[in-house]
């Protein structure tokens, strides 16, 4: 079956009492077993029963599933929020005295993670340039525990070469883990390119409406015991497995997924390109463009499109406050690919907490505005930002 298929049909593990086509939710904490074989059986893993809800649940394994067949991975696990998928993985792989190669280039938070949080426990955080790979060799050693990175970043736009990285950690036998939440899993796959092990803001793309938290782990079965220790250890001592209604909710974004993103990424490409004509916005950076430096490897890796996430630099911070103050149908609000079209100012919000110099070493800039694109009309959005900027 092809992917579009695939996201909408897929088989229930046992068939529903009443028949029903879309998986229930199982608001339930926990089963009841036949007999007490099959309940030790269930809860050591010898057997695939549901045990427990705060580590399986049949609704969470229906989404789990079919993200499966959608990326050919051993295994894939839900979990409450993209942050969580990145930490419960992190710290899977990591232990004291090892180190994380990874670059200044992340998401706010991520980056807190990995070079704040996790150096308590004696995790050195190794930020170096990844289009640079001669640095990347030199900071990739016998206590790499993994190469960390986003497949294009947030808010700078940057696009690494994934199989280069990818060439330069497994020599060391180090695992890849990449953050591919900004084109989703539908349109490539990240283990044709190297990836061990993808992590996701399923609720993103995913979730669609905005509607629900999540996050996911894909393993490609490459790194030895990581299944058995995710799923067996992390996930059970830190409690991060989804909820059955969120997993039900983002099944049903996951089903209408492709019709979503074809049309929010064709909307990116031409809001930026009429973005460009307007002499207020000194940039616009979005990989879409042919002239962008990115756009050839993220065509060679990810495919013809390029995301739903763009941004803008205007003349000054208090001109991107005065724009953002303006705009009456673009959403003020985090948040990204979103079926409204959504802006921020990076700096004094996600990055807010971090110094001005740190800001500077992260080329995130006071004058730029980062937009998410929706489902709207590019006409109606265009013409807000318009009288927004005057």
């Amino acid at each position: 079956m092809k992917k579009k298929t695939i996201a909408i049909q897929s088989p229930f593990p046992h068939r529903d009492a009443y028949g029903a086509i879309a998986m229930p939710v199982y608001h339930t904490d926990a089963y009841e077993f036949e007999n007490a074989t099959i309940m030790a059986d269930a809860f050591c893993g010898r057997i695939n029963e549901p045990d427990y809800s705060r580590v399986t649940n049949p609704t969470v394994i229906n989404l789990e599933d079919r993200v499966k067949m959608l990326t050919n991975a051993r295994d894939v696990i839900a979990v409450n929020s993209g942050m969580a998928a990145i930490s419960n993985v992190l710290i899977t792989l990591a232990s004291a005295g090892k180190n994380i190669v990874t670059s200044r280039h992340l998401f706010g938070n991520t980056f807190a993670l990995i070079s704040k949080t996790l150096t308590r426990f004696g995790i050195e955080c190794r930020a170096v340039d990844l289009i640079n790979l001669e640095e990347v060799k030199k900071a990739v050693d016998e206590n790499t525990c993994c190469l960390f990175f986003e497949i294009m970043t947030n808010p700078q736009l940057e696009v690494a070469d994934t199989k280069a990285l990818s060439e330069i950690a497994h020599k060391f036998g180090v695992p890849v883990v990449a953050d591919t939440t900004v084109i989703p899993f539908t349109e490539f796959y990240s283990h044709s390119l190297g990836v061990d092990i993808e992590v996701i803001s399923s609720t993103k793309y995913i979730s669609g409406g905005a509607t629900t938290i999540g996050g996911l782990i894909i393993d490609y079965g490459t790194i030895p015991d990581f299944q058995e220790k995710m799923r067996r250890e992390t996930l059970m001592n830190l409690g991060a497995y989804m909820t059955p209604h969120v997993a039900y909710m983002q099944t049903l974004g996951l089903e209408n997924l492709n019709a979503r993103y074809t049309l929010q990424s064709k909307n990116t490409l031409e809001l930026a390109t009429k973005l460009r004509t307007l002499k207020e916005i000194k940039k616009v950076n979005y990989v879409g463009f042919e002239d962008n430096p990115f756009h050839s490897i993220s065509v060679t890796q990810y495919g013809k499109t390029a995301g739903a996430m763009m941004t803008i630099d205007l003349e000054s911070e208090q001109a991107c406050f005065n724009f953002l103050n303006k705009l009456k149908l673009v959403k003020r609000a985090t948040n990204l690919f979103d079926n409204k079209t959504l802006a921020i100012h990076p700096a004094s919000t996600i990055f807010g907490p971090f110094t001005a110099k740190q800001r500077a070493e992260m080329d995130v800039f006071d004058t730029t505005i980062r937009l998410s694109v929706g489902l709207e009309d590019v006409d109606d959005l265009f013409e807000d930002i318009k009288q927004a900027l005057q």
